[in-house]
């Protein structure tokens, strides 16, 4: 008979990313992207801590709990190969998985504690606000980096960055947001940058305006030129696309 097994989490991630739309499709890729572990009681006592300030990258294991309604595919679609051709979901990232558990691999800025919350700053993220956390270990260089390792159809690197401008109303609009979000200017830059559009729109005219949700605004850009220019930074209700 199968075993069945049932985990709580330990902790819940608060990110910088509202919406599925616009995460980075690996971690490390944006490395503005930045994030806090709220570690859930039990799990938030100090001693579970011990030493891990020593350590520079964490490994994440959690939920993809936007996926979990949408259960599991035998074959997906990988960003990586535009969109066009079907993989086994076990050669795949994908979040629609018999289990969506997924793992990554994440900068330890610090541990602190507010108003009674141990917290964990990260950054390098590709988590969804809300995510909840499985476990946490630490990256060890000397066993999880592997020089000569193999990585099939994703062994080089992704391409070369999009250039990305800013139209000038949204420099001041991004100037002023920066006093709540330092460093949004350059989140945003990084982001475009990657070219978070769907892999089947990439390289296409199809659409050339897009709305990104980062906290709680609304990055307004489009495609120019084979680049990326930010047309506006909207404020928008703190409870939307919640």
């Amino acid at each position: 008979m199968q075993a069945s097994f049932e985990f709580p989490p330990i902790g819940v991630i608060h990110s910088c990313f509202k919406q599925k739309f616009g995460i980075p499709r690996q971690p490390g890729l944006v490395a503005e992207a930045r994030a806090t572990l709220e570690l859930l009681p039990p799990y938030d006592c100090a001693e579970a801590l011990t030493e891990l300030a020593g350590f520079s990258h964490l490994w994440i294991i959690f939920v993809f709990h936007r996926s979990l309604r949408d259960g599991w595919r035998p074959t997906v679609r990988p960003p990586r190969l535009g969109g066009n051709r079907r993989i086994g979901v076990f050669a795949s990232r994908s979040p629609f998985r018999p289990n969506p558990i997924g793992l990554s691999a994440v900068r330890l800025l610090g541990i602190v504690e507010e108003d009674g919350k141990r917290l964990l700053q990260l950054a390098g993220v590709d988590l969804l606000d809300g995510t909840p956390v499985l476990d946490i270990k630490p990256y060890l260089p000397y066993g999880d980096a592997i020089a000569d390792a193999r990585a099939g159809y994703a062994q080089a690197a992704p391409r070369a960055p999009l250039a990305v401008t800013f139209e000038a109303r949204a420099e001041a609009q991004i100037t002023a947001a920066e006093a709540d979000h330092p460093g949004l200017r350059r989140l945003i830059e990084q982001l475009l940058a990657a070219d978070p559009r769907p892999a089947y729109q990439a390289g296409t005219a199809s659409r050339r305006r897009f709305g990104m949700r980062l906290w709680d605004y609304d990055v307004q850009w489009e495609m120019v030129d084979g680049g990326v220019r930010v047309t506006g930074l909207i404020p928008l209700p703190v409870d939307e696309g919640a």
